[in-house]
Formats: structure tokens, C-alpha cells, sequence
């Protein structure tokens, strides 16, 4: 393993009492996390670019109304990184892609907006795949420099695994939040579809979602809330609701363990990870189904494999726009994997996509079946460990069904496949996603975490 240092968490909403009480101060806070900046990212690449000195400034602001006993919010003074596929007005918003190395938009996107109104301290731009999509753009694993991070969401999940932000913000369409959450061995959260507002984001897609990579339950929870309740939702649906502070934990009666497609090329010891997380809820008094003792299970379980192609189809159509309008600015300036998505892409007609809509309504309807029997459902988010070399982020097979089904879905870093972090997927129903973080919560608690 080639790793700088054991890779360290930085949770922020443990740190509040003492900024409160004058043992400590979002300065000094913000100040540890430039020293592993200055150290780790040369070698590990998670940002694109970096607004210290205005980091600095914000975090001066917050220390002054942590003394004056008026901070704005639980999330005053956490060092953030933002997803250079969402909108800054202080700094370019490149999206992965070298035909946008200049752009820079006059405004804040719609959840930087709220983070700022709460008194988050941005620290920078996070690196993001090429649009959000397959391209890597060299972000490194901080558990081993050989390996992906994951992506689309690299720098986020490579930035809070090393130490250097508390929470990230990251996009999810296919599994890019939950998935480069799990390899760099932090706390990932996608919502449910519409929860968080998109505005000014780049990802206008059907199964896009803002979420939070984060170093703790209680960063990513009250991360989201804080855009939640700012700036709402996507238009026409509900935000993410629940309370201010973190969800407490609720021990579920039920789960049903997930062995979908995929089960066949993931690892063993990624599978025995998973029945040890299993074997753990059982001795909790927790009921564990399988598709051998339940029938809606089993018909999801059969269809979740025409997640993955129903998806890539869904998301190929919907980029049809804007794709071809790059292609006619800078086509040599987009890489081999979006031009071969633009073959694909024109391709299909629209009685395609309708005919996938329709699959994944029916899909969507199987999940919703199953609440009268599980209260959430389990899985792991890869076959096996982060793979080696920087040319692709990974295999999606586990994390697409949550971005097909539009449910919230939370990874905790609690399994292992080859010494290096491997997430424990907690896929909820759709609008309860505070229910899904305290069973969440709970499950932290009785799952123990391989060393």
C-alpha cells in the first residue's frame, strides 16, 4: 500500500462544543486542515482549485460569532470542498473538462449559496470526472496512491478521506457519490431524488442528486439540512426534511440483505464483509432476509439487473443536450469516453427512452413493495477494493440500483477488501431519509469496522 500517512477523518460537529466554550476556534480548526492541504494534496490531487485566503477570512468571521455566542448554524466554520460541476462566483467551475478551464459563472449555485448563508468556510473546488461522468482526471485514493479514488465525486471523497475538508458537496446520477464515499472510507449520503436544489449544478439529469461526502453521520446530515433549509429542493418536489440535529438512532427490525447483480465477480472477501455485517444485525435481535425467504425481494432481485443498462440508456438520452452543443464548441477537447457516449446517444430515439422510463417505473414500484417487509436493505457498494491505476474510477454494478429507485442511500465505512475501505451500502424508501440516518446511526453502532 502506498499511502502518505494512515489516512485521517476530520469530523467537524464534534468539534463545536469547543469552539463554543473558547477551548478552540474554526481558525484554528480551518489551520490544521491547510497543514495536511499543504502536504497531502501534491501528491493526492482532490482539488482543482483553492480559495485559502477568503477559507481563511470565513473562518476568521466564524470565530468572532462562536466568542460573540451567535454562530448561524450547527455547520458555522466547517471547511467544505465543493464539486467543480457546481457553480461558484469566486472561482472557475472547469467540470472536469479542458474546454471549460476558464468558464466561471457570476453566481453561487444554489447549495454553495446556502452553505455560504450558514457560515460554512469554502476551501475550494473539488476535482469531478470529465461532465461528471467516466473520464478520471488523476485524483489518487489517500489509502494508496496506486488506486482510484472513485468518482464522479474524486476530490470530495479524497479531500475528506485525507483529512483536509470535513464534508465535501458531490453529484450522483449512477454511483458517484456512494461509491468514491466507500473506497476513501468516509460517510457518503445521496439523497432522494429532488431533496437537495441542483441549482446551478451541471447535472440536469433524471437521476441526479446533490449529496454530501463527509467525516461523520453528523457532518453529512446537517451538511444537507443546511441546504435543505436555505434553499430547498429541486422545483416540485418536497426537500429533505427531518430534524436540525442529526437523527438519533433507531435500531430497524428488518433488513434484507441485497446479493443483486454483480454477486458473481465481487470478491470473497467483500462477500464475507457483508455476511459479517449481516451475522452482526442478527446477534442485534435485527430479522435478515434474503431472497430465499421473501418474494417481493426475490422479484426485485431479479430485476435489478436492467438497472444498469436502463440507466446508461436514461442518462445517454437526457445528454443529447448538452453534449452536442460542446461538440459543436471544442469537439477535440472532449475525451474518447463522451464521444463514444455521442455515438451512443444518437443512436436512440425517443420511443427508447420512453420504453426505459417505463422500465424503471416498474423497478421502482418492485423497492417500494418491499417496505411491508424491510425497513431498509443492505449491500456493499463494489466488488471488491478500490482497483489499482488511475484509468477508470471503477465498477458502478452496486451502486446504480440506489440512483435508479431515486431512494436515499448512505455508505458507512465499516468493511475491508484488502486492508483498504470498502463501504457498507444502506439503501432507505423514498422521502424518508431521516428514517434511513437513524437506522444508520444504529447500525454504526453495532456493526464493528474491520482494522
Amino acid at each position: 500500500m502506498n499511502a502518505l500517512m494512515a489516512p485521517r477523518l476530520v469530523p467537524f460537529h464534534s468539534a463545536t462544543a469547543r469552539f463554543q466554550s473558547g477551548a478552540d476556534t474554526p481558525r484554528a480548526f480551518l489551520e490544521a486542515c491547510i497543514e495536511r492541504i499543504t502536504t497531502l494534496e501534491p501528491q493526492i490531487g482532490a482539488f482543482v482549485t483553492l480559495a485559502l485566503d477568503a477559507a481563511r477570512a470565513a473562518a476568521d468571521e466564524s470565530t468572532q460569532r462562536y466568542a460573540a455566542g451567535k454562530p448561524l448554524s450547527a455547520i458555522d466554520g466547517m471547511p467544505v470542498g465543493i464539486k467543480d460541476i457546481i457553480e461558484t462566483s469566486d472561482m472557475p467551475t472547469k467540470m472536469g473538462s479542458p474546454i471549460f478551464e476558464t468558464y466561471q459563472s457570476w453566481f453561487d449555485s444554489a447549495s454553495v449559496s446556502a452553505l455560504r448563508e450558514a457560515g460554512a468556510v469554502v476551501v475550494g473546488k473539488t476535482v469531478t470526472t470529465e461532465f461528471a461522468a467516466t473520464q478520471p482526471r488523476g485524483t489518487r485514493n489517500p489509502w494508496d496512491l496506486e488506486r482510484t479514488p472513485g468518482g464522479s465525486s474524486s476530490g470530495s471523497a479524497a479531500g475528506v478521506g485525507s483529512g483536509m475538508i470535513s464534508a465535501g458537496l458531490g453529484t450522483q446520477v449512477v454511483g458517484s457519490i456512494i461509491r468514491p464515499a466507500a473506497f476513501c472510507g468516509v460517510i457518503g449520503f445521496k439523497p432522494s431524488y429532488g431533496a437537495l436544489n441542483r441549482g446551478g449544478s451541471l447535472d440536469l439529469l433524471s437521476q441526479s442528486c446533490t449529496g454530501v461526502l463527509a467525516a461523520s453521520l453528523g457532518d453529512a446530515w446537517l451538511t444537507a439540512m443546511a441546504i435543505a433549509l436555505r434553499v430547498g429542493g429541486d422545483p416540485g418536489h418536497a426537500p429533505l426534511a427531518g430534524p436540525a440535529a442529526p437523527p438519533a438512532a433507531v435500531k430497524p427490525k428488518s433488513v434484507a440483505l441485497l446479493q443483486t447483480d454483480g454477486w458473481e465477480i465481487a470478491t470473497e472477501t467483500a462477500k464475507a464483509e457483508l455476511m459479517r455485517a449481516a451475522e452482526a444485525l442478527r446477534a442485534a435481535g435485527i430479522t435478515v432476509i434474503t431472497r430465499a425467504d421473501n418474494a417481493d425481494l426475490e422479484a426485485l432481485e431479479r430485476a435489478l439487473p436492467d438497472a444498469e443498462p436502463t440507466t446508461r440508456l436514461i442518462n445517454a438520452w437526457e445528454w443529447r443536450w448538452p453534449l452536442n452543443v460542446f461538440s459543436r464548441r471544442d469537439h477535440a477537447g472532449l475525451s474518447q469516453s463522451v464521444q463514444e457516449r455521442m455515438v451512443f446517444m444518437a443512436s436512440l430515439t425517443a420511443a427508447d427512452y420512453v420504453k426505459a422510463l417505463q422500465r424503471r417505473e416498474e423497478i421502482r414500484a418492485l423497492h417500494a413493495r418491499l417496505l411491508a417487509s424491510a425497513d431498509l436493505t443492505i449491500s456493499i457498494t463494489a466488488p471488491g477494493a478500490a482497483p489499482l491505476g488511475l484509468g477508470s474510477t471503477g465498477n458502478p454494478i452496486f451502486v446504480v440500483p440506489g440512483s435508479l429507485l431515486g431512494v436515499p442511500v448512505v455508505t458507512l465505512p465499516k468493511l475491508r477488501d484488502e486492508g483498504l475501505p470498502l463501504g457498507l451500502q444502506l439503501i432507505g424508501y423514498r422521502g424518508r431519509d431521516a428514517e434511513l440516518f437513524g437506522f444508520a446511526a444504529s447500525i454504526n453502532d453495532i456493526v464493528p469496522a474491520t482494522v
